[in-house]
């Protein structure tokens, strides 16, 4: 394909395609998208990282726009779009691309429903948006993967920030001259490191992208402008944040296969690598019950990337828990948990699961692919059984149903908002298409009371 022109005729697509012409089912599983990121969000609002957002922020925040979701405090959109990003990113609970590990909601969805509050936009415009900006940051990131991800940068961060351009910019009615500009501001701002795993600017990233990205899409509207080419350009993104890059990946079947169908949603509060070995051990504490207290080794084999990514030995915060394989097979196998309480400070600590932790030993494989691993259990007498996992529950072959998100959002958001005001968001969720202003969205996730108090 051309190296020319990449960035316009991606802009031009954005533009100009039909909302008609995007399939059911796509829409369909955009809906589930949103229901997801909205529990994650709402499921992240309370923790830690979240307020210290907040506490940074609140000084220097412009007018009251937009809801934090789960909480009440209004903020500007651009503000709002980082902080509900950041929510919806912190519990590290919320949707994968698989093929490039973006987790495409947090960036996109985040500038959107903080715009949605500011400029009353349907449900119908808003699905169109959402699936819009995830298929160009997933497309996006398509082209680059896995070099640029294995050269350090977090992905979500640096595609998400296109992704959401692209969908505030559709949302905003650009033309094709402006959301050009859109995706080179938002070019020129991509950013976020793997060093940061971990911490709190992991999450930081997502919200980061949904507030550049918005303001990306705004500066353009205004008549910013920016490199035609900031895509495809020798300095452009392509070719200085990567070694690789394949504009087919762009452009290639764009508007008939949808990037945005392959979402997948997890079962686990972690890095998605790992979900394999708790989805083992759980299978195995099932099977065992008290026998899991007599366990002498438990020994792990992986792809390289999963160690490369987990590999922490002696996790000491919640945070860090959530890149550990030695700590998820503890608490897979000690507590049977994989949700949001496995991955605690409190848990990062418990005696019981250190001394397991312990006894986990994992080693690289290359021949297992990146979504399996193989387990195996040694007991103090000495017998050894083995559990091996092809895919975890939550991928694209063994999918969570409708059921199953529901039951994850009622979990995460019912312990912040209760369970009165996550049923009646869940239902509004579902309902996305018929709504006539999904700034209603955001203003439900609150508690009446702890709205009035906000406000």
């Amino acid at each position: 394909m051309s190296e020319t022109d990449i960035t316009r005729k991606l802009a031009a697509w954005v533009v100009n395609f039909p909302a008609d012409g995007i399939p059911q089912s796509v829409r369909e599983e955009g809906v589930r998208t949103l229901f997801n990121w909205m529990g994650c969000a709402v499921g992240g609002a309370r923790h830690e990282t979240v307020d210290c957002a907040l506490a940074g922020i609140m000084p220097f925040a412009g007018r009251s726009q937009a809801t934090v979701l789960g909480r009440g405090e209004r903020l500007d959109v651009l503000n709002t779009a980082l902080v509900n990003g950041i929510s919806s990113h912190v519990l590290d609970y919320d949707d994968t691309h698989l093929k490039t590990i973006i987790h495409p909601a947090g960036p996109v969805a985040s500038a959107l429903l903080a715009a949605a509050e500011y400029q009353p936009v349907s449900g119908q415009d808003f699905l169109t948006a959402l699936l819009i900006g995830v298929e160009v940051e997933c497309r996006i990131g398509n082209s680059v993967y896995p070099e640029h991800y294995d050269r350090g940068w977090h992905i979500t961060g640096t595609a998400g920030v296109f992704g959401a351009a692209a969908a505030l910019g559709r949302m905003l009615g650009l033309d094709e001259q402006r959301m050009t500009w859109a995706l080179g501001i938002a070019a020129t701002q991509a950013s976020g490191l793997r060093e940061m795993f971990g911490t709190m600017c992991k999450s930081f990233h997502p919200g980061n992208a949904a507030k550049n990205g918005a303001m990306a899409a705004y500066l353009a509207q205004a008549g910013f402008d920016s490199s035609l080419q900031a895509i495809e350009a020798p300095r452009g993104f392509a070719n200085v944040l990567s070694t690789r890059h394949d504009y087919n990946e762009i452009l290639g079947g764009l508007g008939e296969v949808w990037e945005a169908a392959l979402n997948s949603y997890k079962p686990f509060a972690c890095g998605v690598v790992i979900h394999p070995t708790i989805d083992g051990c759980q299978q195995l504490r099932e099977e065992l019950g008290s026998e899991v207290e007599r366990i002498a080794a438990v020994r792990l084999r992986a792809h390289p990337l999963v160690l490369e990514l987990t590999g922490k030995r002696e996790p000491q915060t919640g945070l860090e828990t959530k890149f550990s394989i030695y700590h998820a097979a503890a608490c897979g196998l000690l507590r049977g948990d994989g949700s949001p309480t496995a991955f605690t400070d409190e848990a990062a600590n418990a005696p019981e699961l250190v001394a397991l932790r312990r006894k986990v030993s994992a080693t690289s494989d290359t021949s297992i692919h990146e979504a399996s691993v193989v387990i195996e259990v040694e007991f103090e007498d000495g017998r050894r059984i083995e559990r091996v996992i092809e895919r975890a529950i939550g991928s694209r072959e063994r999918p969570l149903s409708n059921q199953q998100l529901e039951a994850k959002f009622a979990h995460q958001a019912g312990l912040v908002v209760g369970a009165e005001t996550t049923q009646s968001l869940m239902e509004m969720c579902w309902r996305l298409p018929e709504l006539a202003d999904v700034g209603a969205l955001a203003r439900a996730s609150v508690p009446a009371g702890r709205r009035d108090a906000a406000e």
